[in-house]
C-alpha cells in the first residue's frame, strides 16, 4: 500500500541558510527543526530530504562534500531528538545558462527543483503516494514543485521565506499553509493529516 511523506528541503528548513557551507562545522540546525522532525517521525510519516545543491555544478566543492554535510544533519538531528530522515536526495546538477561550470554535473536535470525528479524518483524507491504528501520549503519554487508533483505545499518564513513573501526573492508564491518555521509547519501536517486520515479511513 502507497503511504504518504513529508518531503523536506534543506537549506533554511532544517539548517540554518548561509549559504554555500564550504566547511561541514558551517551547518547547524535551524531552533525546533530536530524536534519537528521527531514529532513525524512519532507519527509514522515517511520523511525525505529533497534539496538543490548546486556547489558542485559551480566548482565549489565536490558532490562528496555534499554528502559530508548530510551526514552532519543526520548526526545533529539524531544527537538532539533521536529524530532521523528516512531518505535523502540532492540535485548537485546546473545547466549551463544557469552558471554550471563543472564538466561532470553541468546538464539540464528533471531532477532540479521545481522539476520533479526527486519526488518521483522517491515514490517509485519507497511506494509513497505523493497525492497525499506534503512538501515544505523556504522558497517559490518549493511551492511549484509541491503543485507540479501533486503534494500540498508548506512555506516556512525561516531562510528565504519572509523575502519570497515580501516579493524581494524569486517570486510570489501562493502554498497551502504558511508557517512560522518546521516546528509550526510539522504541528499543521500532523493535524491535516489527522483529517484526511479520518476522512478517508487510510
Amino acid at each position: 500500500m502507497l503511504r504518504p511523506a513529508v518531503f523536506l528541503d534543506r537549506d533554511g528548513v532544517l539548517n540554518q541558510e548561509r549559504g554555500y557551507l564550504r566547511l561541514v562545522s558551517d551547518l547547524e540546525l535551524i531552533p525546533g527543526a530536530a524536534r519537528a522532525v521527531r514529532a513525524l517521525n512519532a507519527r509514522g510519516l515517511f520523511t525525505v530530504l529533497v534539496s538543490n545543491q548546486s556547489g558542485p555544478a559551480r566548482g565549489y566543492y565536490a558532490s562528496d562534500h555534499v554528502v559530508a554535510l548530510h551526514a552532519r544533519l543526520e548526526q545533529l538531528l539524531h544527537e538532539q531528538t533521536g529524530a532521523r530522515l528516512d531518505a535523502m536526495y540532492f540535485c548537485p546538477s546546473l545547466s549551463p545558462p544557469e552558471g554550471g561550470t563543472a564538466l561532470e554535473h553541468t546538464y539540464w536535470s528533471t531532477w532540479r527543483k521545481p522539476n520533479t525528479g526527486m519526488l518521483v524518483a522517491a515514490a517509485w524507491q519507497h511506494d509513497l503516494d505523493l497525492s497525499r504528501s506534503y512538501m515544505v520549503g523556504d522558497k517559490a519554487t518549493d511551492v511549484d514543485l509541491a503543485r507540479n508533483a501533486g503534494c500540498r505545499a508548506v512555506m516556512v518564513r525561516t531562510g528565504f521565506g519572509e523575502e519570497v513573501l515580501e516579493g524581494r526573492y524569486q517570486y510570489a508564491a501562493r502554498p497551502d499553509y504558511l508557517a512560522q518555521d518546521l516546528w509550526e509547519a510539522a504541528d499543521w501536517i500532523l493535524n491535516d493529516y489527522e483529517v484526511a486520515t479520518t476522512a478517508t479511513g487510510r
